[in-house]
């Protein structure tokens, strides 16, 4: 009981009482972005922040992206910009799932990366469903949009000002990321203030503050990777050798009914503590986090 009233009293005094994320109808000043939002790590949506960038209505139409990103439209591999696609069996890419050496327990798993036409990464990911036999995510990082997609760099704005003024630095790095509705990012820790804009379509958020970091039960879990053969259409599951351990959240916040009872009493913390905040970020919007 203690320990959930002081949960309750961190949240009220930084986050307010408020489930919902703070939504502003308009970019704040540098200085109330700063005191009222990054120095509370408290996370906000900027709407209407970006209805001005030619991104919002031309990266709707995949024939504008295959011209400007992969320089001819085609889907002839010998055409375009080669881009990082990553493919899973599930959509789930960096997350926690069955170890090949041992299904009882769990590995971390990276997924199988390949390079291909801009065009033809498109196609794959636009076409990838429950049936297919992969589901294609570009997710790269490494500041991917100002190498691999920098054709596309006039078609938004290179950083945003009242943010860039508020934290002190201009991005560090600027990443793209394109997937579709079986696309999802596993529950994992952040160590850097990310601005996230959504140029098409929408995103679903579960957000803890940095006070519940306990509640994520990180513990390292062996390293693994995908490997996808486009000639039998299979997927192979293996361990990193030599052996190497990443530190992970362990809790999955969306269990199957059939697994729920075992994850609230593995992970009490989570499951019986404060709701986290959900949002769900669309088109021209930002979120701060």
């Amino acid at each position: 009981m203690e320990i959930e009233k002081l949960w309750e009293e961190v949240r009220e005094l930084s986050l307010g009482t408020s489930p919902e994320v703070e939504r502003l109808e308009a970019a704040p000043s540098p200085i109330r972005f700063l005191r009222d939002f990054v120095s509370a790590n408290k996370p906000c949506i900027i709407s209407n922040a970006t209805r001005h960038w030619p991104a919002i209505t031309s990266w709707t139409d995949d024939a504008y992206l295959s011209r400007r990103g992969g320089g001819g439209g085609a889907l002839d591999s010998s055409l375009g910009v080669d881009v990082s696609v990553h493919l899973t069996p599930h959509g789930r890419a960096d997350a926690l799932v069955p170890s090949p050496d041992d299904p009882s327990s769990l590995c971390f798993a990276s997924p199988h990366v390949q390079r291909m036409p801009f065009p033809l990464a498109l196609h794959h990911i636009s076409h990838s469903n429950s049936n297919s036999s992969f589901v294609a995510y570009a997710q790269h990082q490494n500041d991917c949009f100002r190498s691999e997609y920098s054709a596309l760099a006039s078609d938004v704005d290179p950083h945003i000002p009242w943010a860039s003024e508020a934290l002190g630095c201009l991005p560090e790095a600027v990443n793209l990321w394109i997937g579709n509705h079986l696309s999802e990012t596993s529950f994992h820790k952040d160590h850097y203030e990310n601005i996230y804009a959504v140029v098409s379509g929408e995103k679903h958020f579960l957000l803890l503050p940095p006070t519940d970091l306990h509640r994520m039960y990180i513990r390292d879990y062996p390293a693994a990777c995908f490997s996808y053969s486009h000639d039998t259409g299979e997927f192979a599951l293996k361990l990193e050798k030599p052996l190497r351990y990443v530190p992970w959240c362990s809790v999955n916040p969306f269990p199957s009914p059939a697994s729920r009872d075992t994850e609230i009493s593995s992970f009490p913390l989570y499951f019986n503590g404060p709701k986290p905040f959900q949002c769900t970020l669309k088109a021209g919007e930002i979120l701060y986090l």
